[in-house]
């Protein structure tokens, strides 16, 4: 008897197929398997320790924020577990750091506009360059494909503090793109997270089975309409998680800020003032742990968002006909 050729599912998976048996037959034990490991009690009591013990330093500097500044800074600073027994909450951190008083105010207004600013263009540049450099590596037929792909993917490999000095010479020199301009940090950011965007969408759109292009293509359809129609509407969860990954990046930013905004309040980032929000001796150092809970709001609203994306894109491994 001929055996019965194992599909890419079964094979990518390790399973090792009998002649004349049922590829999701063979499947659906391991599986069963696996899921009751995952799903039980022990497995669950560990997922709740590990989200709670992860959680407490965030729920601590949430409490922090709140405080007065007498009690986290001077003698009469304590554990933030005090507050709890030392009933004091005030609100006066939030409005210090949002409300302008002044020119010496550490308020965040200005600076969260900026780093909103600087990232969505950025995250939608990422996002259709990457898209459509993946899609021709992973369909496109020309000489060298595979050798410049190899090139892109190696690009991760150089640390990013190589090529400041040398963009920055080419942004004032060779473009002259005006000094602390978002130009420069909306080319800088797109160039940093194209070589990791192009990577990860190529595995997701290279897994898009063949027939489905094929028969696009014997319909009369060009690379634009097989793009626009059949590869974006299939990658929406490769590229909702391209796009927070992105966005979080993008958002917490230091290193890039500081060299190309130019030190200027007019583009810099939130992440430069929160960096300065303490002050030269640390005098406002209560600050911090509501400056820090402002500067996530928006990247909370965009994680939980896109949060049902995210999850389908990390799960993805493959298209199921």
């Amino acid at each position: 008897m001929t055996a019965t050729p194992a599909p890419k599912e079964a094979s990518r998976a390790g399973i090792r197929q009998r002649p004349g048996s049922d590829p999701a037959a063979d499947a659906q034990p391991i599986m069963r398997r696996v899921k009751t490991k995952l799903t039980s009690r022990w497995a669950t009591a560990a997922a709740v320790l590990i989200a709670v013990v992860w959680s407490i330093p965030t729920f601590g500097l949430f409490v922090t924020s709140f405080r007065p500044a007498a009690k986290q800074i001077g003698p009469r600073s304590d554990g933030w577990w005090n507050s709890f027994i030392d009933w004091d909450f005030t609100f006066k951190n939030y409005v210090d750091v949002t409300v302008a008083a002044g020119s010496q105010s550490p308020n965040l207004s200005q600076y969260f506009v900026n780093s909103v600013a600087i990232v969505i263009p950025v995250t939608v540049f990422v996002l259709v360059l990457a898209s459509m450099a993946a899609y021709i590596f992973a369909w496109g037929k020309f000489k060298g494909r595979d050798a410049l792909f190899i090139f892109v993917f190696a690009l991760q490999i150089i640390p990013l503090q190589m090529a400041l000095i040398p963009l920055l010479q080419l942004f004032t020199q060779v473009l002259q793109l005006p000094a602390g301009s978002y130009a420069q940090l909306w080319i800088a950011h797109t160039m940093f997270g194209l070589p990791l965007g192009i990577f990860l969408l190529h595995n997701f759109i290279s897994e898009i089975p063949g027939e489905v292009i094929e028969a696009a293509r014997v319909d009369g359809a060009g690379h634009s309409t097989i793009f626009w129609r059949i590869i974006l509407p299939l990658s929406v969860p490769a590229l909702a998680s391209l796009a927070i990954f992105q966005f979080l990046w993008v958002w917490n930013d230091l290193l890039v800020a500081l060299v190309f905004s130019g030190g200027t309040a007019d583009v810099a980032p939130i992440t430069q003032r929160l960096a300065e929000i303490s002050g030269t001796r640390g005098a406002r150092d209560y600050l911090n742990p509501a400056a820090a809970f402002v500067s996530i709001i928006i990247p909370l609203l965009v994680f939980f968002g896109l949060q049902r994306y995210f999850v389908r894109g990390l799960l993805s491994g493959g298209l199921k006909g």
